[in-house]
């Protein structure tokens, strides 16, 4: 079940990003986000306070998380989308996270099914996500899932420098 999370899910959700950070720091994962900068604790809170946190719940169990708004990064300004779409219209996925435990098990293609009907229902067409070039793994995975790579952003990224930010979209 996916929902709206709520501050009882705050220590759940840093659960999962210090899992992710772990893997990384193990080599296990290339992820490209890094401890202490991005995300953090204030990530969760910050998307929590604007009521844009969701959370994937399993067996009473918090096990992928995401922020969902219409906000675009200003990096977004310098991509080429297909569409020059009014931003009433964009729905933007931002920090897609599974628990490394339940990594591999169809989380994550589940998320975004949920972000797809959740902008069809708030009537936004254009969907806009991002990830580090180096997440081979989510990049895959949007592909599979009809999301096309719109460009790539050279910039600091959530205060981590040297990100290669790439900005992928689909359209419902």
């Amino acid at each position: 079940m996916i929902r709206r999370a709520t501050a009882a899910d705050i220590k759940a959700v840093c659960d999962i990003y210090e899992g992710i950070h772990a893997r990384e720091e193990a080599g296990l994962s290339t992820v490209g986000w890094v401890r202490g900068i991005y995300p953090t604790r204030d990530t969760v809170v910050s998307a929590l306070a604007a009521g844009e946190l969701f959370v994937l719940e399993q067996d009473a169990r918090v096990v992928a998380a995401a922020r969902i708004n219409r906000t675009q990064g200003e990096e977004y300004a310098q991509v080429h989308w297909s569409v020059d779409a009014p931003p009433e219209q964009v729905m933007v996925m931002h920090t897609l996270a599974v628990s490394p435990a339940a990594m591999g098990t169809g989380l994550g293609r589940q998320f975004l099914t949920f972000y797809e009907d959740y902008a069809c229902q708030q009537g936004c067409p254009f969907l806009r996500i991002d990830t580090n070039e180096r997440n081979t793994y989510a990049r895959d995975l949007y592909r599979r899932l009809g999301y096309r790579e719109a460009g790539i952003v050279p910039c600091v990224f959530n205060g981590i420098g040297g990100v290669r930010l790439v900005c992928l979209e689909k359209t419902l």
